[in-house]
């Protein structure tokens, strides 16, 4: 009786194994490839057309490529010579993504691709062998070309559903098609100037906000870069421009181009055959006088960012700034005040160029993402001990003689000083959001390059435009009472405001390293406090040690990783849950109110807003009431979610507050800086109920 149980299990277990065997052929694996063919059925039946797949995977930083590659690689060829009872087979394509290196632009896939395949079969009801020859070009750091040879038989009998169909569909479900289910629409597609100096730009439209738009072009006359996204406020449109990087000799005129675009929005994508027409090139004028509008925006932004938390700190430098011009001459006030409104307007427009080029190699960007960043925080701790000794008079950096004279016939022998505190009130500016900076900076960042650099710089002359006012009318910092012994106690007191600013920055040190680390951190920069203040005469040994213990500082920044790292110890009087974003809309349509709040321990607006707002009596009790679901979304390490959170609201930075409900599963966005009544009609017109008076 157990020799024929086992028997039995014997051939049931065979049987299950040759089953799966007929849906996937053997893996042929080659460096770092591996391939074979796969079907989403186990027997050809009476199927004039076999459903199969070419499966291919790859190891970790491998790629291969799309049908148009792009600038570079080369596409699978098949080659399926030697089959029995097998007609033409067509390839089809999942959409692919993008990859951005050293300025070139190509299409393809990385990690895993199953390619659907469609195989006309020869007699329908017979035995079906495929054999095929596969090339395909695999790159890194190195390209690599591998030609793999793969089989599969499929045995005649019923056509039943092989455990591959799922993974084949779940492919197949990626090959985009004419189809207007995703609510995506291709408007227009103009090619605009001559040659390989024009600019493709394709006009579309979605039912639902954009995300992440991008558009893969296809031709075979032309080559494109790199698009610049230009969204509308409310993200439902938007223009995508690709330069024109190559012209096949002997080209026809440029409305004859057939061009197929792919265009892709997350998880949503399209293909279109758009007529491409010619056009003329809009004037770089023309684009920047309808720019004045969001100019005055961010102009406006910037101003007001004076006057934010995150600002407070750097007020100290401003008012030393001030102060120590008092009895000199105006000359030298202006110099001095001009350099710093240019240091400030040099690190906005240096901070675009960064951002510029983070969003061209595809990724996140935003405004303060800086701060998410250990080594960036500390070093700002760094910074910031070493201001503070110097304002307690540790120490005193002195510039080359020959460098102060040079200086000192210009008009001022501390402008680089000046410049430099200007450059650093920018850098601790950028945590802070403030009311018509997130608008202005949401519409710069999910634009072009001339964009992001004009609002920036509307940016920074807002920010500065104290600086410029007193540097127009030195009058009001030359009649301060001169320099003294008051000066010498107003350093002293400023000297700790830099230090608290430190402590600060250590706490959202702790957040995003843990305390081991941020341990090390302080003690380090107890070591440069130290070094300097006890060997005030011994200067080079001081800076000998301060160096070293500043190292040491950025080292325990940079070891390890922030996964796991503890969140710091606070009570919160609001019942907050962790953000997810897939649950906010199962939730409003159960009737229930759901407040989202974006945060990060290193945005001092938002902990204002929490403070000062959310945590008072009434607007605690509104937010703990049953219907009510709170969700935080932490921002102060990178979230990919939360980013795309905010970029989906036209948002780039925080704090950012939003809530939906029954009457607006839209939701109500509210603005930076918060009020009860802000908060309380937000949530009355989510529920729909009057708002209380």
């Amino acid at each position: 009786m157990i020799l024929k149980r086992v028997g039995l299990s014997l051939m049931l277990w065979l049987g299950l194994a040759l089953h799966a065997l007929g849906a996937a052929g053997p893996w042929v694996a080659d460096g770092d490839v591996q391939a074979r063919l796969i079907s989403a059925v186990d027997g050809s039946g009476q199927l004039a057309q076999l459903p199969l797949g070419l499966q291919v995977k790859m190891n970790t930083g491998w790629k291969t490529y799309w049908r148009s590659p792009g600038e570079a690689g080369l596409p699978p060829e098949l080659d399926f010579n030697g089959s029995s009872n097998l007609g033409p087979v067509a390839i089809a394509y999942p959409v692919p993504q993008r990859f951005s290196l050293l300025g070139l632009e190509t299409f393809g896939y990385e990690g895993e691709v199953v390619f659907p395949l469609h195989a006309d079969v020869t007699h329908p009801g017979a035995a079906v062998t495929v054999k095929a020859k596969v090339d395909l070009l695999v790159c890194a750091q190195i390209c690599v070309p591998h030609s793999l040879l793969l089989h599969l038989d499929i045995p005649a009998g019923a056509a039943d559903v092989a455990s591959q169909a799922q993974l084949l569909n779940s492919f197949a479900t990626q090959v985009p098609s004419g189809a207007t289910g995703a609510g995506l629409q291709v408007v227009s597609a103009k090619l605009m100037g001559a040659g390989a100096d024009s600019v493709l730009e394709v006009d579309a439209k979605s039912q639902q906000p954009f995300l992440a738009p991008d558009v893969y072009p296809e031709s075979k006359t032309l080559s494109f870069g790199h698009p610049q996204v230009v969204l509308s406020a409310d993200r439902r449109e938007v223009s995508l421009r690709l330069p024109v990087l190559h012209v096949a000799a002997g080209t026809a005129p440029s409305n004859a181009h057939a061009l197929t675009l792919t265009l892709v929005d997350g998880k949503r994508f399209l293909e279109a055959h758009p007529q491409v027409v010619a056009a003329s090139l809009p004037s770089p004028w023309l684009r920047l006088w309808g720019l004045v509008p969001i100019f005055g925006l961010a102009l406006i932004g910037g101003f007001i960012l004076n006057f934010m938390p995150c600002v407070l700190p750097i007020l100290s430098m401003k008012l030393l700034t001030v102060v120590s011009h008092g009895g000199r001459e105006d000359a030298h006030v202006r110099a001095g005040f001009l350099a710093s409104a240019a240091g400030i307007l040099a690190s906005m427009l240096a901070l675009a160029g960064v951002l510029v080029a983070m969003k061209a190699s595809g990724h996140t960007v935003g405004w303060g993402i800086q701060f998410q960043q250990p080594l960036f925080v500390v070093a700002l701790v760094v910074v910031l001990t070493l201001f503070a000794c110097n304002l307690w008079g540790f120490f005193e950096i002195n510039l080359p003689i020959f460098v102060q004279q040079k200086l000192g016939q210009a008009g001022d022998s501390t402008l680089p000083g000046h410049f430099a505190s200007g450059a650093f009130a920018t850098l601790l500016a950028t945590p802070c959001s403030a009311p018509f900076l997130g608008t202005a900076v949401g519409f710069a960042l999910a634009s072009g390059p001339m964009e992001i650099f004009v609002v920036f710089f509307a940016l920074g002359l807002g920010l500065s435009l104290p600086l410029l006012v007193v540097a127009v009318w030195p009058g009001l910092a030359t009649r301060l009472p001169k320099p003294g012994r008051w000066m010498v106690w107003l350093r002293q007191i400023l000297g700790f405001a830099l230090a608290a600013t430190a402590l600060w920055l250590l706490y959202v040190a702790y957040i995003q390293i843990g305390d081991l680390r941020v341990g090390v951190v302080a003690a380090s920069m107890l070591g440069v406090i130290a070094a300097f203040g006890l060997l005030r005469n011994r200067l080079h040994l001081a800076a000998t040690i301060a160096g070293v213990c500043a190292l040491l500082a950025v080292a325990a920044a940079q070891t390890g990783d922030m996964a796991g790292v503890q969140q710091a110890p606070e009570r919160d009087i609001i019942r907050w849950s962790a953000f997810n974003d897939n649950q906010v809309k199962n939730l409003v349509s159960q009737g229930h109110t759901v407040f989202v709040d974006v945060t990060a321990d290193w945005c001092l607006t938002c902990k204002a807003n929490k403070r000062v707002v959310l945590d008072s009596a009434e607007i605690a009790k509104k937010l703990n009431q049953s219907g009510v679901t709170d969700m935080k979304a932490d921002w102060t390490r990178p979230d990919p979610a939360i980013a795309q959170f905010l970029a989906q609201h036209g948002r780039y930075g925080i704090p950012f507050n939003i809530v939906y409900g029954p009457k607006a599963p839209a939701g109500v966005v509210m603005p930076e800086v918060l009020t009860e009544a802000i908060v309380l009609s937000a949530l009355s017109q989510a529920q729909g109920v009057a708002t209380p008076q």
